[in-house]
């Protein structure tokens, strides 16, 4: 999933500013699960932002709420009457989300209250660790369902860099050798073969360095009938 974590208050209520009317936009999916932008969370800083604007002299009207999934238009039509009421909208979504929302209403004011920061699982309560950089070339089949891009400092493709110690990372002495844990993996599977196959390096045009990514399903596009 989609981890993130709520601004500072202070950063969100710079990106405010004198906006008296505001609506504290959550989202049901990710950031719900890693409790930084759910309807909770939406309702918590919306009374937080009223009392705060209230006790400065300056109040403000805020309301809050919450939708299935910011980042796909048909959820965020319902809330068409109170975008349209609101002179800024924070939006307690991923990145995707405020750019949806901006996108979807392009008159409105959209910030985010949110800082996106990767994709991962929950590792224990209240710990989230990152496991998927989204690479666009997954090899994970290679190395016993580890990722060497998430999970390598370095991102290396062919075995450890020689500087970890008793299993732990040279950058990082809490943080697991990634490919100690592939070894780990591979040995216990029987299939250590696979380290002595030379992979190649990375081809990063899958990657963000080839500029937005996109993927197109042909055979689930409306005709262009229907699209009209």
């Amino acid at each position: 999933m989609i981890v993130a974590e709520q601004k500072p208050i202070a950063e969100i209520q710079t990106l405010i500013g004198d906006a008296k009317r505001v609506l504290v936009v959550g989202c049901g999916t990710c950031v719900t699960v890693c409790f930084a932008g759910g309807e909770k969370e939406a309702g918590i800083l919306g009374s937080l932002l009223r009392m705060s604007s209230q006790m400065d002299g300056n109040a403000k009207d805020v309301s809050e709420v919450t939708v299935q999934r910011q980042c796909e238009w048909e959820y965020l039509d319902v809330i068409k009457d109170k975008v349209a009421d609101a002179n800024v909208v924070l939006s307690l979504g991923c990145g995707i989300g405020v750019q949806a929302l901006a996108e979807r209403y392009p008159n409105a004011l959209v910030v985010p209250g949110l800082n996106t920061t990767f994709m991962g699982m929950l590792q224990e309560q209240g710990v989230w660790v990152e496991r998927c950089a989204a690479c666009g070339n997954c090899m994970l089949g290679l190395t016993g369902g580890i990722c060497p891009i998430a999970r390598c400092s370095k991102q290396l493709l062919n075995g450890p860099c020689g500087g970890s110690s008793k299993g732990k990372c040279e950058i990082n002495s809490e943080t697991d050798c990634a490919w100690q844990l592939i070894y780990d993996k591979l040995k216990a599977q029987n299939r250590l073969h696979l380290l002595m196959e030379i992979n190649p390096p990375k081809d990063w045009r899958t990657s963000r360095d080839g500029g937005p990514r996109k993927i197109v399903r042909e055979d689930l596009r409306l005709p262009a009938a229907e699209k009209a």
